[in-house]
């Protein structure tokens, strides 16, 4: 966890109301594709690493901004940190794409971005969120995994 916070007094925005499954999605025999709302709620209530409020509260992660081809069985998200400096853009994209990786099967490739313009150093976080064998490394650290796992575990 950080020393310092950076944004002391983030913008908190209201939740969305949970979504309602219906019949259909209940049933088993029904093919139910994914859809962004669906990945949307995998990710919502990742805990933001420098404040007790939730990605979805920071609106750090949006579900505008999520992309999902459901048949070419790719996920696609973009995040928005609250401040254009925040060193907490690799650890919060890490937790977002480690929740995705453990929730959604094998078969989708998840591609994990800052949402473009907002972050002084978009380039070279996408680049570190797109290497496998840095994410990789990145898990392997025992203390960084118990901080994304403190992160991406959900509140009581």
């Amino acid at each position: 966890m950080p020393t310092e916070i950076e944004n002391l007094n983030p913008n908190v925005y209201g939740k969305i109301k949970e979504r309602t499954v219906t019949a259909i999605e209940a049933d088993e025999n029904v093919p139910d594709p994914f859809d962004k709302r669906e990945i949307f709620d995998l990710i919502r209530h990742i805990n933001d690493p420098e404040h007790p409020l939730t990605l979805e509260e920071l609106h750090v992660v949006q579900e505008e901004l999520i992309r999902i081809n459901d048949s070419q069985n790719s996920v696609h998200i973009n995040f928005t940190p609250t401040i254009p400096h925040c060193s907490m853009a690799t650890l919060i994209g890490l937790s977002i794409r480690v929740k995705l990786l453990r929730s959604l099967p094998t078969r989708f490739k998840v591609t994990v971005e800052i949402t473009p313009g907002t972050h002084a150093s978009e380039l070279a976080v996408n680049k570190q969120l797109a290497d496998k064998e840095r994410v990789a490394a990145a898990l392997e650290n025992k203390h960084l995994a118990e901080v994304i796992n403190q992160c991406i575990s959900a509140k009581g």
